[in-house]
């Protein structure tokens, strides 16, 4: 239909352009024919003219004869010679036509009158009037002037029978004409019609289409977030339970146990984590799809997230016995602006797969800088190890969802497939590419592209005092409000570690009832909660109760935005589950406040990081959430190292936590406990102060980290 509406359209714009030509050939016949119609009626008033010029010459001699007045006959003579003139041009006009019968007996009769009104000029120039009279009385003229008479009636009736053909002709052409151009008209006006209806009959399909696909946007819509929904609830559903694992075998690990013990406990510990990573996984995917995961531009230090990276996996590889070197250029930019939480999970994606699939040999992570200007950093990771290989055939299909290289990889090393479909679409979301090189036996080679935006960096500190914030005292009493029996009873447990003051409620309602008893200085509230949840206690505790205690929402929720509809219900902080006891306890920290509580020295210098926002305050904060979250995961880190002895790591993070603590101005009091560790980590002397030190930086870096919770809690 779209085609023949087209062709409507075309032939009505050929018509209408064929209507002109034919208007126009029309027109110049109209003309052609008015022409002759002129010279028709021109020829005609000529015969005429030449009728009258003869009884004109005939009337002139008699009027000298009869009068004797010889002043008349100059006129006669010109009038004589002007007839003979119009008689020569009409036989010349008139040739090859019908009429040179009567054109020749015409210039026949005219000689001969000519040649009579000389004969009586002749006779009265000679012989005066009486013979002149005599001439004309012989009644030879009357003849002759009746024959020219006849001779022009007869080429007049020729001429115009002619007219009337012209004329015939003419309107013939008009009618024509105008038939042609109605008709014409009346077809492309159709063709025209035609095309139109079926353009508005498109548009109409179109807008019935889009309606359409509104409604289908619509669906599409409510059934992702009914999706999004189910994920939430199955997020909280297996994690409340594994947070309770998590929790009670960590626990239970630092206990006493005999070896087999330990062992089982390992097991443990290892399954949870690897069913949390594949948790992880599937809502990371889930949120992809769903469009939910966002790419962050977050300022991080280049050498402090690989340090990290390092530290992660350097046990992982020593207990295989592999060679793990880490290399990154000295020239690259360290400071630098992107999403560092999802470059870290792309790499821990791929170096724990090249761990996993080597069984012996090496793993060798380099990162270099491809191209770097003013505004962009190209940076290049190459992770390559000697494990298994991947078959060409089998390249592509490894970043497609539960995808592995072969079919026994499952069976043999694990996993779900996940990691490298993830690892893919984030790369994507960052704006970079992924590429692999492998042959199977001889191991494989991942190489991802990934632009980021430098920070120009100054490693000057200035001790300017920070704002004033309060040190955390003894005292505290929190009401926790949780519903899960073994989170009870791991968060009771902890709460007896950490010599905090407590109650045990259920449901929303009793956390509201018991605040409206007696006074807290903080509220550990679980979100899905029998009765009341924990949306519906916070806004109770905020409107009926006007309080303003400080809440912290626990959820096993992992998806995007849950954390500021938490904020939204009028919460203060967020912790996601399994809950991280390091983040719990500076969390409780930041917001205990105590009438007899004594002001502490500020230990936060924000000058540096203010000349690196230049203003923006919306930069400073997150340097600052990136500094609450990193900063006691490499304190933990680094307490492990210095328990364990494992001088590489003693290494590896003192010298990435130069990076993290110069932000927040921490420069001048840590980097001496620091590059101490550093340096007898690389001696390798037995005698060190790595306890001591770590001491020092633990009490510093939690100061911070309850200073850097309050200017956040301000600036909010």
């Amino acid at each position: 239909m779209k085609y023949l509406a087209l062709w409507f359209f075309i032939i009505g714009v050929v018509l209408i352009v064929f209507i002109q030509f034919i208007t126009s050939q029309n027109v110049k016949r109209l003309t052609e024919g008015n022409k002759r119609l002129l010279a028709e009626v021109a020829i005609q008033n000529r015969l005429r003219l030449l009728q009258n010029d003869v009884l004109t010459v005939e009337s002139d001699i008699r009027g000298v004869v009869i009068t004797d007045d010889r002043t008349h006959l100059s006129n006669v003579n010109d009038k004589i010679e002007s007839i003979r003139r119009e008689v020569s041009a009409l036989r010349t006009d008139l040739r090859g036509e019908h009429a040179e019968t009567y054109i020749t007996e015409l210039d026949t009769q005219v000689g001969r009158k000519i040649v009579f009104s000389q004969a009586i000029l002749n006779a009265y120039d000679s012989k005066g009037k009486e013979a002149g009279e005599a001439v004309i009385n012989t009644g030879r003229g009357k003849v002759l002037r009746d024959s020219i008479v006849q001779a022009v009636h007869q080429l007049d009736s020729i001429r115009q029978y002619r007219l009337n053909g012209i004329i015939s002709n003419i309107e013939n052409n008009g009618a024509r004409a105008r038939f042609m151009g109605v008709g014409l008209a009346i077809i492309a006006c159709l063709a025209c019609v035609l095309a139109f209806l079926y353009v508005v009959n498109k548009g109409r399909q179109q807008e019935r289409m889009i309606q359409m696909l509104n409604e289908s946007e619509k669906r599409i819509k409510e059934g992702a977030f009914i999706k999004e929904q189910f994920l939430a609830n199955m997020s909280h559903e297996i994690r409340t339970p594994m947070n309770a694992i998590l929790g009670f075998t960590n626990l239970l690990r630092r206990s006493s146990l005999t070896q087999q013990q330990q062992q089982y406990v390992d097991y443990i510990y290892s399954s949870s984590q690897n069913l949390l990573t594949l948790i992880n996984d599937i809502l990371d995917l889930s949120k992809i799809e769903a469009g939910m995961m966002h790419i962050e531009q977050t300022p991080f230090s280049l050498n402090g997230l690989v340090s990290s990276v390092q530290v992660m996996f350097a046990d992982k590889a020593q207990q295989k016995g592999l060679q793990l070197t880490i290399n990154v250029d000295p020239s690259t930019h360290d400071t630098l602006s992107g999403d560092p939480v999802r470059l870290t999970q792309v790499l821990i994606n791929l170096l724990s797969n090249a761990i996993k699939f080597t069984e012996r040999g090496f793993v060798h992570f380099e990162v270099r800088c491809l191209s770097q200007t003013d505004d962009e950093v190209v940076l290049q990771f190459r992770i390559k190890d000697s494990g298994v290989g991947i078959a060409p055939e089998k390249r592509k299909a490894i970043f497609e969802r539960f995808q592995q290289a072969e079919a026994e990889t499952t069976r043999k090393f694990g996993g779900t497939g996940l990691g490298l479909a993830i690892v893919k679409q984030l790369v994507d979301l960052q704006g970079g590419t992924i590429h692999v090189e492998s042959e199977v036996g001889k191991g494989s080679e991942f190489i991802v592209r990934l632009p980021f935006r430098p920070i120009q960096n100054h490693t000057e500190a200035f001790a300017a005092p920070a704002e004033a914030v309060l040190n955390p005292v003894r005292g505290m009493r929190i009401l926790v409000a949780e519903d899960n029996q073994m989170n009870q009873q791991l968060i009771r447990h902890l709460m007896r570690q950490w010599q905090m003051d407590h109650v045990m409620v259920s449901t929303g309602r009793e956390a509201v009832e018991a605040l409206r008893r007696e006074p807290f200085t903080a509220v550990l509230m679980d979100i899905q909660m029998p009765e009341m949840d924990g949306y519906d206690a916070t806004q109770a505790i905020r409107g009926e109760l006007r309080s303003d205690v400080p809440i912290i929402a626990m959820t096993a929720h992992a998806m995007t935005g849950e954390k500021e509809r938490c904020l939204s219900f009028g919460m203060n902080d967020y912790i996601s589950k399994p809950l991280k006891e390091a983040e719990l306890y500076a969390i409780l920290q930041a917001y205990f406040r105590t009438a007899d509580a004594q002001p502490a020295p500020a230990v936060v210098n924000l000058q540096y990081l203010r000349e690196l926002s230049l203003g923006d305050t919306e930069f400073e904060n997150a340097i600052v959430r990136q500094f609450i979250v990193q900063v006691p995961e490499e304190l933990g880190l680094l307490q492990e190292a210095v328990q364990a002895g494992n001088k590489g790591q003693i290494k590896s993070i003192a010298h990435g936590m130069k990076s993290s603590v110069a932000y927040l101005g921490l420069t001048e009091r840590l980097s001496p406990f620091l590059h101490r560790m550093e340096v007898e980590a690389v001696s390798g002397t037995d005698e060190n102060h790595f306890q001591e030190d770590y001491e020092e930086v633990r009490r510093v870096c939690e100061q911070a980290v309850i200073e850097a919770r309050a200017l956040l809690s301000t600036s909010a």
